[in-house]
């Protein structure tokens, strides 16, 4: 539903973009619009260069926690195109993409490789930004380069994937180049001697599986353990698995032995953050209309027409009981847009 916003000069009627994130929360913008070609992209960002915009692909991870003072800019560009050489598929593919669409299309034409990526929601933009993951697998290791629009003056850049600062749910789009690039395309390299990754969780138990195999499985897992944010509005998980030191684990096992992890490398594991917010009785909690998983604490929920600022509520609540009861720091996945731009816990 649109919303009316007067001031002394003009009335203006301001766009839900509530069926534009998957949280759905209440929120408006000044201003929405749609770009579907490069062309489209130069226009638009030659026209806003002075204006505040977020650029924003499925809205699978993001959540607006009020209304956006700017305008609200889809990146939905489509395309997909298949080269290959004596030991690569090489896929170009258009931003806007759905990115599970993206692996079921590579799977149906035998290229393989984004099996454990399966049901990701979002877009093939979105995914370098967030070096997204699942299952043993990031996007990372496929990725041979990123086409990107500066918004600054306006060309077309590549930067190849060693460039990109890929790192756990993390990315230079996060940092150095936030706000700063507009993703038009992404190149990934699928290499033609496939091999199964299979080490993760309930993907250990398939034995010679092929990639069909592993995408079932994949969905199999998901859909039971995560909510469908088209039932129950939701952006996954909202926090990410926290990294600690060896140290820091042995000193935490003394009080908490049972503390599972998994080793990273010889001076650092990642600890579950579900299990760190299922300690402290969070699990099916409510803060308003925004609920706690009560089968998946990693996910936050908007259960009974919550708000933005019952989602930063109850986030702020856990981020502060993890480092008070266990002295980690959680970092939040979810991109948290407000008024004039990203909100930090």
């Amino acid at each position: 539903m649109a919303k009316i916003a007067q001031n002394r000069q003009s009335v203006v009627i301001l766009k839900s973009l509530q069926q534009l994130h998957t949280f759905g929360l209440p929120a408006h913008c000044t201003d929405f619009v749609s770009i579907k070609s490069v062309h489209s992209a130069h226009t638009f960002i030659a026209q806003h260069q002075k204006q505040p915009f977020y650029l924003l692909g499925q809205g699978s991870n993001t959540a607006f926690v009020a209304d956006y003072k700017g305008t609200v800019a889809e990146v939905a560009l489509k395309g997909i195109g298949v080269q290959e050489n004596e030991s690569h598929y090489i896929i170009k593919a258009a931003a806007g993409e759905s990115w599970h669409e993206l692996v079921v299309y590579c799977l149906k034409h035998t290229m393989y490789g984004f099996e454990n990526l399966a049901l990701i929601p979002g877009t093939v933009g979105a995914a370098p930004i967030q070096n997204i993951g699942a299952y043993g697998v990031e996007v990372e290791r496929f990725i041979q380069s990123v086409q990107y629009i500066d918004l600054k003056t306006n060309q077309v850049h590549s930067i190849a994937a060693k460039d990109c600062e890929f790192g756990y749910r993390d990315s230079i789009f996060k940092h150095a180049l936030w706000q700063k690039a507009m993703i038009v395309g992404v190149t990934f390299l699928l290499p033609k001697a496939w091999q199964p990754v299979v080490t993760y969780g309930e993907l250990a138990a398939l034995h010679a599986p092929s990639a069909q195999d592993i995408f079932n499985k994949v969905v199999e897992v998901r859909q039971a353990k995560l909510p469908d944010p088209s039932v129950l509005g939701n952006a996954g998980s909202f926090f990410k698995n926290p990294i600690i030191s060896c140290d820091n684990l042995a000193a935490l096992h003394q009080q908490f032995p049972s503390m599972p992890f998994y080793p990273l490398d010889t001076r650092t594991v990642k600890i579950p953050a579900a299990w760190l917010i299922d300690q402290l009785g969070f699990k099916g909690q409510f803060e308003g209309g925004i609920r706690c998983h009560p089968k998946q604490a990693l996910v936050l929920t908007n259960a009974e027409q919550g708000t933005g600022e019952q989602l930063l509520s109850l986030a702020r609540r856990i981020k502060n009981a993890v480092a008070e009861q266990f002295s980690i720091d959680l970092e939040h996945e979810v991109q948290l847009i407000g008024a004039k731009g990203r909100v930090l816990l």
